[in-house]
C-alpha cells in the first residue's frame, strides 16, 4: 500500500520589520584656544582631565564615548550626563565624584551642525572643568570663567579644536 503523503504547511508570512537605522557616532574635540586669545594655544579641558585623578579622568573619557555612541540626543545620562540650566544653558556636564566624594565637572558644548563649523559632522566639544568639595556649589566666578571659554570657542568658524 503506497504512504499517504502528509500535507505540507504553508509558512507563515513574517511581518519583518526594517532595521531601525542607528544614528551615527558624534565626534568629540577638544576646543583649543586660539593664538589671538592665547599664545600658548591652551586646550582646557585636556590640562584639567590630565590634573584629575586617573580614575575619574578614565570614567569621563567612559561618559563621553557613551554619549558619542547613542549620540546626545539619545543619551539619557544616568546621573554622570546632565543639561544644564539657567544661567549655563545650553551647556552639558560630565559629572564623576572622586575620592572623599570630591565633585569633577567637565563642560561640554553640542554642535549638532558640526560638519559646517569645520569640525567634521555632530560633535561634543570639551570646554573646561571645574573640581569642588563635596556638597558644595561652583562660584559664580567658576561659572562666568566657563561661558567666557564657551563664547570665545563659538565665536570662530571654523571652529579652533584640537586637532
Amino acid at each position: 500500500m503506497a504512504a499517504k503523503a502528509k500535507p505540507v504547511k504553508k509558512a507563515k508570512a513574517s511581518a519583518t520589520k526594517p532595521p531601525i537605522a542607528r544614528p551615527e557616532p558624534w565626534l568629540v574635540h577638544f576646543f583649543q584656544r586660539h593664538e589671538d586669545d592665547d599664545p600658548d594655544k591652551t586646550v582646557p579641558a585636556q590640562v584639567f582631565l590630565d590634573e584629575c585623578p586617573g580614575k575619574v579622568s578614565a570614567t569621563m573619557v567612559a561618559v563621553l564615548r557613551a554619549v558619542a555612541e547613542a549620540p546626545p540626543p539619545a543619551f539619557s545620562g544616568g546621573g554622570k550626563w546632565e543639561a544644564m540650566h539657567d544661567e549655563m544653558s545650553g551647556y552639558y556636564e560630565v559629572r564623576v565624584d572622586g575620592a572623599q566624594r570630591k565633585h569633577y565637572r567637565l563642560f561640554c558644548l553640542l554642535e549638532r551642525d558640526g560638519a559646517r563649523l569645520g569640525l567634521g559632522g555632530p560633535s561634543i566639544v570639551l570646554i573646561d572643568g571645574r573640581e569642588k568639595p563635596f556638597l558644595t556649589e561652583l562660584r559664580k566666578e567658576d561659572y562666568a570663567a566657563v561661558k567666557k571659554l564657551g563664547d570665545e570657542y563659538r565665536r570662530r568658524t571654523p571652529r579652533s579644536v584640537l586637532r
